[in-house]
């Protein structure tokens, strides 16, 4: 579809990622703690913002390799599963008790203050030049046709979310806060998939 090699499994990894406890989540659930489901989206659309900003960096460097070394593509691929399957065996071997991934969000301004959280998020840009390449065919790619369909539908998929996130944030911030045990099966369990997607994609 459009120069993507699995949708259904792309969208499906978007998914998985933005389950993940992170930056981004908790700016979401801290904004409507404090400003309620209008906080909560301007938070919404301030991690959407950044997100794209993020991500169109790495599409300037995956367009890059995919005009300038087509042949070095597939071991970028490679690399990038390899990638996934570290992050999800750093979360099956993570300690209990561990960083939290809380951050501090001031009374007012959510969409800007989600919007640098996402933006200032060091390792945001590495995961997308990882995650881009796993679905890209080289064969079906249409340049910038391919990039825009990716991003919007990471832009519509993370929309979704973040409303639904929202509207539930003061029930499901006090139940994972009860909750440890439940919070780090999910975590792990977050892991499993990475580490299945990884070996799926890596052995394409």
């Amino acid at each position: 579809m459009l120069g993507i090699s699995d949708f259904g499994a792309y969208c499906a990894a978007i998914l998985v990622f933005l389950a993940l406890p992170g930056p981004g989540t908790f700016a979401l659930l801290t904004s409507t703690a404090k400003g309620g489901l209008r906080g909560g989206v301007a938070a919404t659309f301030g991690v959407i913002v950044g997100d794209q900003v993020l991500l169109w960096l790495a599409v300037a460097g995956v367009a890059a390799l995919l005009a300038t070394h087509p042949t070095v593509f597939q071991g970028v691929q490679l690399l990038g599963a390899l990638y996934l399957g570290w992050i999800g065996l750093r979360l099956l071997l993570a300690r209990p008790g561990g960083a939290s991934g809380q951050v501090r969000i001031a009374n007012g301004h959510y969409g800007r203050q989600a919007f640098l959280i996402t933006l200032l998020n060091p390792k945001a840009i590495v995961f997308y030049m990882a995650f881009f390449p796993l679905f890209i065919d080289p064969a079906t790619h249409r340049g910038l046709v391919t990039f825009v369909a990716m991003a919007a539908t990471i832009a519509t998929i993370t929309l979704v979310y973040g409303l639904l996130l929202c509207s539930f944030a003061q029930a499901i911030g006090t139940r994972v806060r009860a909750h440890r045990r439940l919070a780090q099966a999910l975590e792990r369990l977050t892991g499993i998939f990475l580490i299945g997607f990884g070996i799926r994609l890596g052995s394409q």
